[in-house]
């Protein structure tokens, strides 16, 4: 095996994306005998809580390649990030401050010294804070819920009542539909927002737009992009994690000139893009999701995106 292409992985070592990726990195290798043009590809688990960093006279970052499904403190093994070919970042475990701090910063390490990060660093701090990332999409023209974040919750319920008393509180940071809350009445929000003032949690708020139902999903991979509508089937969460469907649709101009733009303004190789089409026909961007998952879009779509990701990804690095 001469030169292969090395993909490292920050994710989970037995979650479903990393099978994915290591399947059709194998489907990918047996092509390569018959095409010249493909290189070997080799595909490594490594951990996120093992990061370090080192410097001095180098400066590099360095992690525990993962081999079983076990605590990434039992391993020994670790490896510089900057001899892979890209690192792909594909979870951001919960941590305190410090922590979410640090990781980024090694990111940004890692691609300072010369390795493709996917998303970049930048991409990634942008889009894991729900308000920075919609206020990028506001100030570019694209058109958002009107959006309330404080800290307080005499401040929250000001906003509740601005909003229509029916907004959605979300986290700030996080994904897949988990913490969602819709709030219609006085006294539940009285509680929620006494509860998050009380966990001196950042307060998000996002006055609920009545639709038909679903929502779409946008998935820019590279210059390509695939579109599902989700269905919350009853719940007015349509994320396919809590529930919802998906299936293929072929999305609107303005649809896909949105997520082609959003996904500009974040620096995005791989983003989802979340949109609302409103009872008034409006196009809502909703959040943009710099690690989607595309196990709903692939199947909706028809489409073996995990062996589309490989081989984006070489020829990202080629085209460096």
């Amino acid at each position: 095996m001469e030169n292969p292409f090395r993909i490292g992985v920050l994710g989970s070592y037995s979650g479903y994306y990393m099978r994915e990726l290591k399947r059709a990195a194998n489907a990918w290798n047996e092509n390569s005998t018959q095409n010249a043009d493909h290189r070997f590809v080799l595909v490594d688990t490594l951990s996120f809580e093992s990061l370090s960093v080192w410097s001095g006279p180098e400066l590099y970052a360095k992690a525990c390649r993962v081999t079983e499904d076990k605590r990434a403190s039992s391993y020994e093994e670790t490896v510089r990030l900057n001899d892979y070919d890209v690192v792909l970042v594909r979870t951001m475990p919960l941590g305190s401050i410090e922590q979410i701090v640090f990781r980024m910063n090694a990111l940004h390490v890692v691609e300072q010294s010369g390795t493709l990060v996917l998303n970049k660093p930048r991409c990634l701090e942008i889009c894991i804070d729900k308000w920075l990332t919609l206020d990028k999409m506001r100030m570019a023209g694209i058109l958002t819920p009107r959006t309330v974040c404080c800290q307080g919750r005499d401040n929250a319920l000001e906003a509740w009542h601005e909003l229509g008393e029916d907004c959605i509180v979300k986290p700030i940071f996080g994904g897949e539909g988990r913490g969602l809350v819709r709030v219609t009445d006085r006294e539940m929000a009285w509680r929620v927002f006494s509860t998050l003032a009380q966990m001196q949690a950042v307060i998000y708020l996002q006055e609920f737009l009545p639709n038909d139902g679903f929502d779409l999903r946008l998935l820019v991979l590279d210059d390509e992009l695939y579109t599902v509508r989700r269905y919350g089937q009853g719940n007015w969460r349509s994320n396919v994690s809590q529930g919802g469907k998906a299936e293929r649709v072929d999305p609107t101009f303005e649809q896909a000139d949105i997520a082609y733009k959003a996904s500009r303004l974040v620096d995005g190789w791989m983003v989802g893009v979340d949109l609302i089409e409103t009872l008034d026909g409006r196009n809502v961007l909703i959040e943009v999701n710099a690690v989607p998952g595309w196990k709903a879009t692939g199947a909706a779509c028809g489409v073996d995106l995990s062996e589309r990701v490989i081989r984006n990804l070489t020829s990202a690095a080629v085209r460096r």
